[in-house]
């Protein structure tokens, strides 16, 4: 059987070292890389169970989120193990289906076996971490907060990044611009919905109407049916801002159907747009952070776990609207940003 000593024979450093590499302590690169190699050719497994016994403490990260079939939570999950990988532990995937009943039952499984910690997409503003941090696993909130918690959480810029996304339809040559937002009580479906009521405000100089704004869940079954609400108003919206990018899917499915396309009625995305969805021309898109927000909050985990000992830090990422995979289409004298972006 292969051991740790053959590992740090092949590798050129002492037992203690290749202890370190496979317990998550720093050591420089260049003996991480050496370890690591030598433990691949040789067939090195580390036995982590024993490891648990011996040092009382979980090599496993809890990574809960609402829905992992959406583009954007899958790639702030695999950041999240690009970082969980490189300091030792796994990860374990939690899918809550914003629902705080299931949210409760996977935090229960998650401390009655201790995780070293747990990053979480909280389902909504009341989200309970009390259990959790009782027992003193640490937690960071990702995407959105957890209000009356000091913990730990790194979100976008989500009213900002909303106004500019609406402000966008209304300088393209769009005049009554509705949104369809994600439910109520939810923290970046609350934020977008206001961050374009602020942007009709500014152009408009008057409260949105009421009937402009559908909140619905999360997918594109919600989109689907808030864009059809939209379209049978009397004065029906000759744009619509979508607060997520299942939402966008689901609202250009209609379009589609409808033959209301951009130019015809204008669509933004508050994010990026799935691969296997063929974007029309003429569709704006605003780019989240999601492998950003993946690794910040995964490292912000780690330094936790290793022992960190300070007050709740907050970190808020950027929001953009183009990139160099971005193209500019104009359309019977509007200008949109059609966006080939993931």
């Amino acid at each position: 059987m292969i051991t740790i000593y053959d590992v740090a024979a092949k590798a050129g450093v002492s037992p203690a070292t290749v202890s370190r590499v496979f317990n998550g302590i720093k050591v420089t690169p260049e003996r991480a890389e050496a370890v690591r190699a030598a433990a691949t050719e040789l067939g090195f497994v580390p036995n982590r169970n024993a490891r648990r016994l011996r040092t009382s403490s979980s090599e496993i990260i809890a990574m809960m989120v609402p829905d992992i079939e959406n583009p954007f939570f899958t790639v702030m999950t695999r950041a999240v193990e690009d970082v969980a990988r490189a300091g030792g532990y796994s990860v374990m995937l939690c899918n809550t289906d914003e629902d705080p009943e299931r949210e409760q039952d996977y935090l229960r499984a998650a401390v009655s076996d201790p995780v070293a910690g747990i990053v979480i997409v909280p389902s909504s503003r009341t989200t309970n971490l009390d259990l959790p941090l009782e027992r003193g696993v640490p937690v960071v909130c990702v995407d959105r907060r957890a209000p009356g918690y000091q913990v730990d959480a790194v979100v976008a810029e989500n009213v900002a990044g909303a106004t500019a996304s609406a402000r966008q339809l209304f300088a393209s040559g769009y005049h009554r611009v509705a949104c369809i937002s994600g439910p109520e009580g939810v923290e970046t479906a609350d934020d977008r919905a206001r961050g374009w009521a602020a942007a009709v405000r500014e152009v408009t100089g008057a409260d949105p109407e009421p009937a402009l704004v559908v909140r619905t869940t999360y997918t594109v079954t919600g989109g689907e049916e808030a864009t059809r609400q939209l379209l049978a108003l009397p004065d029906p919206p000759d744009a619509v801002f979508a607060a997520n990018n299942r939402l966008a899917s689901g609202a250009i499915r209609v379009l589609a159907e409808a033959g209301l396309l951009p130019p015809a009625v204008g669509v933004a995305s508050f994010g990026g747009l799935p691969l296997v969805l063929l974007i029309p021309a003429g569709i704006q898109v605003a780019h989240l952070p999601a492998r950003e927000l993946g690794l910040t909050a995964a490292t912000m985990l780690l330094e936790r776990i290793r022992g960190l000992d300070a007050p709740a830090r907050e970190v808020v990422l950027p929001v953009a609207f183009s990139d160099e995979e971005s193209t500019i289409s104009v359309l019977e004298g509007r200008t949109a940003v059609a966006s080939t972006e993931a």
